[in-house]
């Protein structure tokens, strides 16, 4: 049977090197080694990779990919269908709850911004006369802070779940382009400081439902990322949290701070 090398095997199926190797110390990839220790992959490893990509875009964690590929390794299509069905009805049930908290905080934005337009211009500094810190006001001009986690922020361990989470992002090619190029749109012109483990950016508070929306789908396919959106007024404060083995995407998405 013919064999790849991993820089062969990358080429074909259009999935990093570090992402091939992370597969193997997972045990989703087998790999074989040379007489001189080099991987050495078969061929059904092109076909694999795409069953593990086709998972992973489904949203399906890890462990959850390595239980399904065991089902899929039988060949009984029928059996995969029967094991798959239930897990995405769970993602499904998930995505809609986030659905509808991003409903919920872009609508609570749509008030905010309603009331702000609605207020008198004034030399002065803000006071309670000028109807920014008056009792109808506070409702929809408090800070509002969403974090987007990777699952429902029931329990503290699944907040900090990104700590633990692999540096591995599912988006190869065009499609990764295509999101870096999504995110330098929308924050062009941000502010961006350092954090100690990552990057906080301020931009204008009317980017707030496009940010909640690219970073629900960045965490589709890099879960290792942590989103914390703050809302003071005009502006957003977008904090964005990562390992230390990710600082390179970190950059390469959100920018170097100054």
């Amino acid at each position: 049977m013919r064999t790849m090398r991993i820089s062969q095997l990358a080429e074909r199926s259009g999935v990093p090197a570090t992402t091939l190797r992370f597969y193997e110390s997972a045990g989703l990839l087998p790999a074989d080694r040379t007489p001189h220790g080099y991987r050495s992959y078969r061929e059904d490893a092109v076909e694999r990779l795409a069953f593990i990509g086709a998972a992973k875009h489904l949203g399906l964690p890890l462990e959850e990919i390595g239980e399904l590929l065991g089902v899929w390794e039988s060949g009984a299509c029928r059996e995969v269908k029967a094991d798959l069905r239930p897990r995405i009805a769970g993602r499904l049930d998930e995505a809609e709850r986030r659905v509808a908290e991003l409903t919920a905080f872009t609508a609570s934005l749509h008030s905010a911004l309603k009331h702000l337009d609605a207020l008198p211009d004034r030399a002065g500094r803000c006071d309670p006369e000028c109807g920014f810190l008056g009792p109808s006001a506070r409702t929809a001009a408090q800070p509002v802070d969403v974090t987007l986690a990777p699952s429902r922020q029931a329990a503290e361990e699944e907040l900090e779940s990104w700590r633990t989470a692999p540096v591995a992002c599912s988006l190869t090619g065009g499609a990764y382009s295509e999101r870096a190029g999504q995110w330098h749109q929308v924050l062009d012109g941000a502010d961006r400081r350092a954090t100690d483990e990552g990057i906080r950016l301020t931009l204008p508070a009317d980017r707030a439902g496009a940010v909640a929306e690219l970073a629900a789908s960045e965490q589709q396919c890099c879960r290792f990322f942590d989103f914390r959106i703050h809302l003071a007024g005009h502006r957003l404060h977008l904090e964005v949290r990562a390992p230390a083995d990710a600082a390179e995407l970190l950059t390469d998405l959100f920018g170097t701070a100054s």
